[in-house]
């Protein structure tokens, strides 16, 4: 039986209840950590910008693949947050997350995650193709069943991270051109290996809160952090030479080549700094260098290839 309406004295308390209920929109999309997902839809329509080079350029399916893309992402990170709850407690920078704080419950948070990131899956689907959506499944199970468990167990976490961290521009690539070439793996490769270092970095700076929840990333189990930096410069000396590689695919032009090296070689320079100092400052500078690097790459390849756009 349904029941009757509330008396006409109780219905001030709706305006009451209206901040209570725009405070848990704001914590579910909190969820879904919105500059995350903002930065793998920029990279999900870069692929498909370089993948669409020699097609039609069709604006419905990307509309399609970049709404596809963020339901995922946000779901699959909402998921994230829902499996790491307990560890965000512990850490200073995480620990106001509205799970740690319990202003969500845990099932609410899964469900939410795992209902948005199998809705962008089945969008991309129904308006892209089944590679695109093959590519952004194998992104959501690889962060939340290989990576995810991985940071409390191995240093080598951030190799297996850098994975599905490296795939929203295949599934962009792929959702334009249906296939992956030779041309779309060397920008998995660049962004896999631009990962390494930036995702490093972060971690040596805040060391001591990664330490504080356990997680066994290689600054917390690198006292000295003289392995941190090592691998640091390594990467980045392989950034240098990968980041070439569009241009001798044909990918790109001299114009990109050119900018490739001074971005490469402007991420190279702090590395070796901290590869020499192993101070939390200058992994700073890395850290910083790393955000400037990928926008700035990409921005340039885009360009150089606009003369060449279908439209």
């Amino acid at each position: 039986m349904m029941p009757a309406l509330e008396p006409a004295e109780n219905l001030d308390l709706a305006p009451e209840a209206l901040p209570m209920a725009r405070r848990r929109l704001v914590d579910f999309l909190e969820l879904t950590k919105p500059r995350v997902v903002a930065m793998v839809i920029l990279t999900t329509l870069f692929g498909y910008y370089l993948g669409a080079a020699h097609e039609r350029f069709d604006w419905l399916r990307l509309v399609w693949t970049l709404v596809g893309t963020t339901l995922a992402a946000g779901g699959t990170l909402a998921l994230n947050q829902y499996l790491e709850r307990d560890l965000d407690a512990q850490m200073h920078r995480t620990r106001r997350r509205p799970l740690p704080e319990g202003r969500l419950a845990p099932t609410d948070a899964l469900l939410f995650g795992a209902v948005l990131t199998i809705a962008g899956i089945l969008v991309l689907v129904a308006g892209s193709n089944l590679l695109a959506a093959a590519v952004t499944a194998a992104t959501s199970v690889s962060y939340l069943f290989a990576y995810t468990p991985a940071k409390a167990r191995t240093p080598l976490c951030t190799l297996i991270g850098a994975v599905p961290g490296a795939l929203p521009p295949l599934t962009g690539w792929s959702a334009a051109s249906g296939d992956l070439d030779a041309a779309a793996w060397a920008i998995f490769a660049i962004m896999f290996v631009w990962q390494i270092p930036h995702s490093l970095a972060i971690a040596q700076v805040y060391r001591d809160d990664y330490a504080r929840a356990g997680f066994r990333l290689l600054p917390v189990v690198d006292p000295d952090g003289s392995s941190t930096a090592r691998h640091i410069l390594t990467y980045s000396l392989a950034l240098l030479s990968l980041g070439m590689l569009p241009a001798m695919l044909g990918l790109a032009g001299p114009i990109y080549f050119a900018a490739s090296i001074l971005l490469g070689c402007s991420m190279l320079a702090p590395s070796v700094r901290l590869a020499r100092s192993t101070k939390p400052a200058d992994a700073r500078r890395v850290m910083f260098a790393s955000l400037v690097y990928l926008p700035c790459l990409f921005a340039v390849m885009a360009a150089d290839k606009l003369g060449a756009a279908p439209w």
